[in-house]
């Protein structure tokens, strides 16, 4: 039987678009671990970049380009699916979401070009006009206060940037496992992988789920 999400385990990746890590480790680990066990996880794709307190900003350590990138991504993963606009649906189903997140980071120099954007939105059955037009709202508050208002990008990728600046993460790419850090890719190496360096394999990441998974259910 289906658990419930409360019976997934936490995993969770701290990315920045514009990053030839982030694509590694998504390519390398995360999405060939998702595809086998994404029933298991409640996966979250978050972002660091440093949010101001004092005003709406947001600064992306790769320039505004990924700080739209992310937006994009971002937008991607929360936006009713299928965006009819009627907003009973559920969200977008994360391996679509993420396949999204992949295309665009796997051409990560690019972004924010249109083209891919648009390329990688018709991959994945996302709606271009609804992302762009979710990337694009300026509200500082994800729905602007109520639930009829438009998704705001800006208000997605404050809330993400904030998160991961709580844990104290600033390296992208970070793994995180069951709460806590399970491989990080920097500089184009894995660092500080579980299992005495050897969390960075998609077997022992893969095998490591199954167990926590089954610990629960």
């Amino acid at each position: 039987p289906h658990g419930a999400s409360a019976n997934r385990v936490p995993f969770e990746a701290h990315v920045m678009s514009k990053c030839p890590d982030a694509r590694d480790c998504l390519q390398q680990l995360v999405i060939p671990a998702m595809e086998q066990i994404s029933d298991k996880v409640d996966f979250e794709l978050s972002f660091i970049a440093n949010v101001s307190n004092s005003t709406s900003d947001v600064e992306c350590m790769h320039g505004p380009g990924e700080c739209i990138g992310d937006m994009l991504i971002l937008c991607a993963a929360n936006l009713p699916f299928p965006s009819d606009g009627s907003n009973t649906y559920p969200r977008t189903p994360v391996i679509r979401s993420l396949g999204y997140a992949n295309c665009l980071i796997g051409d990560y120099p690019d972004i924010p070009d249109r083209k891919l954007v648009e390329q990688c939105a018709l991959e994945h059955g996302i709606e271009f006009d609804a992302l762009n037009k979710c990337a694009s709202e300026q509200n500082d508050e994800i729905r602007g206060g109520d639930e009829k208002s438009p998704l705001s990008g800006l208000g997605l990728l404050r809330e993400s940037a904030s998160h991961s600046a709580e844990l104290g993460i600033s390296t992208s790419c970070t793994v995180r496992l069951d709460e806590s850090v399970w491989c990080v890719r920097d500089g184009g190496a894995w660092k500080d992988c579980a299992k005495d360096g050897k969390g960075s394999d998609v077997s022992v990441l893969v095998d490591e789920i199954k167990r926590l998974y089954g610990e629960r259910n």
